[in-house]
């Protein structure tokens, strides 16, 4: 809507994700202060920062964490010294930042302010600004606009001066254009693989190797404890499954919910707009309203020119070019004075000058889609599955409390808690203190109690653990192996053979460097080479990183050339480079992308040196008292 927001695109797509970056450590343990007095969790230079902002920024650091890991985050994960250092460490950095920006005279004025905010999609109501949204939003999240535009005007500030940066880095374009030339060089490559297997007969192992090795590596032949469950689950989504929707209930529903299912009246409007600054005079205010009073007269005498004006007089950059169109919208997308005067308008009424925070509109109404309600058996199927599992959720809350008891009470055994949950008793195949196969299974908390003395010693029902929400799961012990360590005798055939291959790949790469020095040197050396294949740095086409990095370490200014690697499946790769193919002239688009990444990389690279100087000249101090405060 505005030009400002087209500049700030990639700050829009991040601004309401708010995860703070995990910044690197910079010596956070040298800003405790003992003895000193520090206002609030920590201070940079002269503000604060509080405990209830860390508070927060931690709270929607964990969140981040629970949804990269589907809600199955531990514990220990969500709340650690690191986790709360790197929080931390991101605050200062923000306001080691904004503190500078702002002594330096660096704003971000009302106008822009509430240019971004009309543009987030978050607000928007079928592409359109809407406050009701911007109100419910706010509110969901617990901030006041005030709150909401503070933050949100540091994280302008922030982006302006990373982009200061990342904005004034050059980048040469022969730099560019020598890079993309490297990136898309292909040498054409035949290998020769000198395989271990070919020294196996060199391999003399020592009498007592096997034993040796057996009796250094214990851990290695190590077993870990295991146990076998039976195990019952108390899932909402199975109760759901079981309960019948009464269709007279569906209808009670469907006629409380009606307004759930209609379809909203929309309307298509065009405006005009005249701005006024969130600050101007009252002198500016009045010019800016004799204007469009001016515009409106013209429009009175003939309203057909409503496009044409609004292309020559609106100050809106996102509708004027098409007539001042605003498309569809509908009740409570526009800010209200534009939306009070919009629903009571006719098709084709223009309306006289409205005022509203952005200036004045002249609007003219093109267009109505009424609202209409979608019919009950359009709807039934979403409202069995909405009252199905309501009732399911109640019939969960009653049998959990029943199942925990009655789990706890006849510990003997599980088939009660089966008959309650109406649901058979599973069985578990091995499963370890750290994993088991079923996911259901697989929560620290029910392996904890799996394998605690309770359960293995005296044969006891685990207690009810929820491992996910709505889904219970008790469990107990049918068999157990304690840990131990594999006896040599059955694992000695395999020691043997490990060692052999492990002498008989050191004598692979010493043939393959010996075969390699000689090539290098012209030698004459039995060679037999593979079909020569076109590779690329990009496109290695089954070579392995290290291998194919040789080929292009190798100096190709006399072909052939030769190269060799430790192969990683063992042995050695000899390789043969017979020839180079430079890339044709490099694209504009490519060499553009690669200039803007490196661009993006120098401007990193440079930010954090300047916020290292800042660091430098800022007194920091931190309460570790508050900061480690659970």
């Amino acid at each position: 809507m505005f030009d400002f927001v087209h500049n700030n695109k990639r700050l829009l797509q991040i601004i309401l994700a708010v995860i703070l970056l995990p910044f690197a450590f910079f010596g956070i343990d040298s800003y405790f202060r003992a003895g000193d007095s520090v206002q609030g969790l920590a201070t940079v230079g002269d503000s604060r920062i509080s405990q209830r902002e860390f508070n927060e920024a931690l709270r929607e650091r964990q969140d981040a964490i629970q949804r990269m890991l589907n809600g199955r985050a531990d514990a220990a994960l969500l709340d650690n010294s690191e986790l709360r250092f790197a929080v931390l460490e991101g605050l200062i950095r923000q306001r080691l930042l904004i503190n500078q920006a702002l002594r330096s005279g660096m704003v971000i004025s009302d106008q822009q302010l509430q240019s971004v905010i009309g543009e987030l999609p978050v607000f928007q109501d079928e592409g359109r600004f809407s406050f009701q949204r911007y109100e419910q939003f706010l509110k969901s999240q617990g901030m006041t606009p005030a709150m909401f535009e503070t933050r949100l005007r540091n994280d302008l500030i922030l982006q302006q001066a990373d982009d200061a940066y990342s904005d004034s880095v050059f980048i040469p374009r022969t730099v560019a254009d020598r890079l993309l030339r490297i990136s898309g060089q292909q040498r054409e490559v035949s290998q020769s693989i000198v395989a271990p297997d070919r020294f196996l007969a060199q391999v003399k192992l020592e009498a007592d190797a096997a034993k040796k090795y057996y009796d250094g590596h214990q851990d290695e032949f190590r077993i870990p404890e295991q146990a076998r469950v039976e195990y019952v689950v108390l899932s909402a989504d199975t109760l759901s499954s079981q309960i019948q929707v009464d269709p007279a209930e569906v209808r009670k529903y469907y006629e409380a919910h009606r307004a759930q299912y209609e379809i909203r009246e929309t309307r298509q409007a065009s405006h005009i707009l005249v701005t006024i600054d969130a600050g101007a005079s009252a002198e500016a205010r009045q010019k800016a309203r004799a204007k469009a009073e001016e515009i409106y007269s013209q429009l009175k005498r003939n309203p057909e020119k409503f496009a044409e004006l609004a292309k020559q007089y609106s100050q809106d950059p996102g509708s004027a070019a098409n007539g001042g169109d605003l498309g569809f919208f509908s009740r409570g997308s526009m800010v209200k004075p534009f939306d009070d005067t919009v629903f009571q308008m006719k098709v084709g009424d223009i309306s006289a000058p409205v005022e509203s925070q952005y200036g004045f509109h002249i609007i003219r109404l093109t267009a109505i889609k009424p609202g209409q309600v979608k019919s009950l058996d359009e709807v039934r199927g979403q409202i069995e599955a909405e009252l199905r599992k309501q009732l399911a959720g109640r019939k969960f809350a009653e049998i959990a409390e029943n199942f925990n008891n009655i789990v706890f009470e006849q510990s003997e055994s599980l088939k009660p808690a089966a008959e309650l949950a109406r649901t058979a008793i599973q069985k578990s195949g091995w499963i370890t203190r750290e994993h088991a196969d079923d996911a259901r299974l697989n929560n620290p908390k029910l392996l904890q109690a799996i394998f605690s003395e309770e359960v293995l010693r005296n044969k006891r029902n685990t207690e009810a653990v929820e491992v996910a929400p709505g889904v219970l799961v008790a469990a107990r012990v049918v068999e157990h192996k304690p840990a131990a360590v594999q006896p040599f005798a059955e694992v000695s055939a395999a020691i043997v053979k490990k060692l052999t291959l492990q002498q008989a790949g050191q004598l692979a790469i010493q043939d393959g460097r010996d075969k390699l020095e000689k090539l290098r040197q012209g030698k004459d050396v039995q060679v037999t080479w593979g079909a020569p294949q076109l590779v690329s740095r990009n496109e290695a086409k089954g070579m392995s990183e290290p291998v194919l990095r040789q080929a292009f370490k190798a100096d190709a200014g006399r072909l052939p050339a030769y190269a060799g690697a430790d192969n990683p499946g063992g042995g050695f790769v000899l390789l043969k480079i017979s020839r180079v193919v430079e890339p044709e002239k490099t694209a504009a688009d490519k060499q553009t992308a690669l200039t803007e990444e490196l661009r993006q990389v120098i401007g990193q690279e440079e930010m954090a040196a300047y916020i290292d100087s800042l660091k430098r000249k800022t007194t920091v101090k931190i309460s570790k008292e508050l900061l480690e405060k659970k």
